[in-house]
């Protein structure tokens, strides 16, 4: 098929062919955020200060020549700030590319979504899509897992114990009256650990299917001295065992299982009486219109290279996505059986639901 170059609306066709400069760049740029990364460069920037190209080089061990292009590349995208040959990091940039404790910390989603799109899983995403058997979590990537769990922590670190679990009724003076918490789909352990030095007294368990994701769950927890308090089990969302639970957590999975209903059913059996599920999902609207804007634009791209596929591998395989939105999501709890559905607190990248019998 050939265009009828006469029904272009010229404008137009200038403003979308700007959008896909701008977005083969932001591609690009995303590789050479995980590289600079992984050889220290925005680290070397921001300790040792303002550099030339030749002195980033020195400090990091790596080539000058290369260094100078990566440099270009960063000024160019306003990921590092230039003057005269010396480049630096403004403090918005330290804090969004070499801060990873702080809050703006960024690098951990350019980490997760160029493991997702690697050439080794194209091929994968290609026959689910051809198929609709999905790509299992377990296919992807190793970066893929702590990209995940590196971009979702400014967000946790910040609102968790702050903001979230207040929101809920009661559920923090039970944790802190040494309450049991079930972490649903728990990853790397990040949720899990969090509440854990928050709530001494409380029994926190975190659940995965991905058994090398538990491994370094509880790596990460005996590093942080709370190997002796909190337990990390490999178990499906579908079988996890225990309770009964004060609160069963589900941060940013439910929507990646398989049959989510029937997670939420089986949370149900295991709750203590007045217990909580508190699921935390990405921030969403109920209508593809209303979900048009970057935010929604970043999520459906997740959704279709990690979530829906994820989903799609596993019994049932309802696939909600990333974007499901409110109404799909109180609709899954009801069919569980819960009767009890609220939105209790949120950011501007996610939701928070308090869900109860």
């Amino acid at each position: 098929m050939t265009v009828d170059m006469t029904t272009v609306d010229q404008a137009r066709l200038e403003e979308l062919l700007g959008r896909v400069v701008a977005d083969l760049g932001a591609v690009g740029a995303g590789t050479l955020v995980v590289l600079g990364e992984r050889l220290g460069l925005f680290r070397a920037l921001a300790d040792g200060g303002p550099a030339t190209p030749a002195e980033l080089a020195r400090r990091t061990g790596t080539v000058e020549r290369n260094v100078r292009e990566w440099l270009a590349a960063m000024a160019a995208s306003g990921y590092v700030a230039h003057d005269g040959g010396v480049f630096r990091l403004d403090p918005e940039q330290e804090a969004a590319f070499a801060d990873e404790q702080g809050p703006a910390f960024v690098a951990g989603g350019f980490q997760l979504l160029t493991a997702a799109a690697r050439p080794d899983t194209r091929g994968l995403l290609e026959r689910a899509f051809r198929d609709g058997r999905g790509l299992d979590w377990g296919e992807h990537h190793p970066d893929l897992f702590t990209g995940t769990a590196r971009f979702f922590r400014p967000g946790y670190a910040a609102h968790l114990v702050q903001d979230w679990l207040p929101a809920l009724e009661g559920v923090v003076e039970r944790l802190e009256a040494g309450g049991a918490v079930a972490d649903v789909g728990c990853g790397l352990g990040l949720s899990t650990l969090l509440m854990a030095q928050a709530f001494p007294a409380a029994r926190l368990t975190g659940f995965d299917s991905h058994a090398p994701s538990v491994d370094a769950a509880r790596r990460q927890a005996a590093a942080a001295g709370l190997g002796d308090r909190v337990a990390f089990r490999p178990a499906a969302a579908l079988d996890f065992d225990g309770g009964p639970y004060d609160l069963v957590a589900y941060f940013d999975c439910l929507h990646d299982m398989g049959d989510p209903v029937g997670a939420l059913r089986h949370a149900r059996g295991l709750l203590a009486p007045g217990g909580t599920v508190m699921l935390v999902e990405p921030y969403a609207e109920d209508t593809l219109e209303e979900n048009l804007n970057p935010l929604g634009r970043l999520m459906y791209t997740a959704s279709t290279l990690i979530c829906t596929p994820v989903s799609q591998a596993q019994e049932v395989g309802l696939a909600l996505g990333a974007q499901a939105g409110e109404t799909a999501t109180r609709a899954v709890a009801e069919e569980a059986g819960f009767r009890r559905f609220r939105r209790a607190a949120g950011t501007p990248t996610n939701l928070v639901y308090e869900v109860r019998v």
